[in-house]
């Protein structure tokens, strides 16, 4: 079972002069479930190399107990440190691909052509495609084989624009999740802000915020396994 996990490379936050990039729980809840369940995991980046982390995801107050396994965990670590370039991924070595959130991706993973490329092709094929919180980004011009948009008529979920209003930053980013997904014609649904909610429709799996991670990845682990997971 060999599953690829891809993450932003964009750390600017919009014109605030903060910076961003993947919020450190969606990458390390869906890591260990992962791992834990024996998969093989591929990271990757439009850039390669190490991704950055959002700064507000490794305080204190937002640690969990993964995220707390992964600071303890070296290989881990070091294997975050050199993701593969995403041009040089091809979909075909993979069972699954799954995408973190954090604010990153609404710069760089939404536009990415070969991030477009790859989800296409592990949807189109019936594999399963998860992605969590402001990851559901990705499919803002992901299209199916009759060239509709790829969540048409799909249940779909992700950062709410209530949560973002909550975040301070719905005059910051260059969307919001929630609206780009209805206006790509997905059914879009919610859970209570900042409580894990998670949809699944055929092989496509989208959890609503950080605290949804790792049900998303139990999600696509039970697509993959559905005996055991």
């Amino acid at each position: 079972m060999k599953i690829l996990m891809v993450l932003t490379s964009h750390d600017t936050l919009g014109d605030t002069g903060k910076k961003t990039g993947f919020w450190l729980e969606e990458f390390a809840a869906p890591y260990y479930a992962f791992k834990d369940a024996g998969a093989q995991i591929t990271l990757a980046s439009p850039k390669g190399g190490r991704p950055p982390i959002d700064p507000s995801s490794d305080n204190e107050d937002s640690q969990t107990d993964d995220t707390r396994r992964f600071k303890a965990d070296e290989t881990a670590q070091q294997h975050l440190a050199s993701t593969e370039k995403l041009s040089s991924i091809d979909a075909k070595d993979y069972d699954a691909i799954f995408y973190p959130g954090g604010h990153g991706p609404l710069w760089d993973l939404a536009e990415d052509a070969d991030s477009k490329q790859l989800i296409e092709s592990f949807y189109t094929s019936g594999r399963p495609v998860g992605a969590v919180c402001h990851a559901p980004a990705v499919f803002r011009h992901t299209l199916r084989t009759d060239g509709k948009p790829l969540v048409t008529g799909l249940k779909v979920t992700g950062f709410a624009n209530t949560e973002e209003q909550a975040a301070g930053l719905t005059e910051v980013v260059p969307f919001l999740v929630e609206d780009m997904l209805k206006s790509n014609d997905g059914h879009y649904d919610k859970g209570p802000d900042w409580e894990s909610f998670v949809l699944q429709d055929g092989n496509l799996v989208t959890g609503q915020n950080p605290a949804s991670s790792a049900e998303a990845a139990r999600a696509v682990l039970a697509i993959l396994q559905p005996a055991t997971a």
